[in-house]
C-alpha cells in the first residue's frame, strides 16, 4: 500500500537518502557515489529551511515505518508581481523520482498533481521544470508545455 504525506524535519533522512539515490540514477553515477560534504549539506539545510513543499511517497507494506519508494519537490519563488504573474508567486518542480521497482503505476503523476494544486493553493502562477527525457510525456499529460520565453545565464 503506497501512502503519500508532506515532508517534515522528522523525515530529514529519507529526504535525503531518496534525493542522493535519484541524483545518482539521474546523473548516472555509481550506487556509491560520495557527495560532496558541502553538497549533502546544502541539501539537507534547504529541506530543513528552504521555502518548499516535498512529497514523499511511501511503501507501507513490508515495514513498520515504511520504506521512501518516491519524492516531488516543489520549490517557491517570489518575484516581484508581472501583468502576467500578479502574485509574484512562481515555483520550480524538481527531484521527481520513483524508485525503479514501483516506475509505472502513477506515483510520480499523483505526487506532481498533489504539488500542483499545493501550489494554486498559494497562489503560484507559474511552475517550471527541468525534466529528463523519460519524464517529459508525463509532464506534457499534465499541461506543461516546452518554453523558448527565457534565456539563462549561469555563474560559476
Amino acid at each position: 500500500m503506497i501512502q503519500y504525506k508532506i515532508a517534515n524535519s522528522e523525515d530529514i533522512a529519507e529526504l535525503m537518502q531518496i534525493r542522493l539515490e535519484m541524483l545518482r540514477e539521474v546523473n548516472f553515477l555509481s550506487k556509491d557515489y560520495p557527495f560532496s560534504e558541502d553538497f549533502y549539506s546544502y541539501s539537507r539545510d534547504y529541506f530543513l529551511n528552504g521555502q518548499h513543499t516535498t512529497v514523499l511517497a511511501v511503501d507501507k507494506k513490508d515495514e513498520e515505518n515504511g520504506k521512501t519508494i518516491g519524492c516531488a519537490t516543489l520549490c517557491y519563488i517570489e518575484m516581484m508581481p508581472t501583468f502576467s504573474h500578479p502574485t509574484g508567486r512562481r515555483s520550480h518542480l524538481m527531484n521527481v523520482y520513483t524508485a525503479p521497482d514501483y516506475r509505472a503505476q502513477g506515483i510520480a503523476r499523483r505526487m506532481v498533481e498533489w504539488l500542483i494544486e499545493e501550489a494554486k493553493c498559494r497562489g503560484v502562477t507559474e511552475i517550471s521544470l527541468d525534466a529528463t527525457v523519460s519524464g517529459r510525456h508525463l509532464y506534457r499529460k499534465l499541461g506543461f508545455r516546452e518554453s523558448e520565453e527565457c534565456m539563462v545565464l549561469t555563474l560559476d
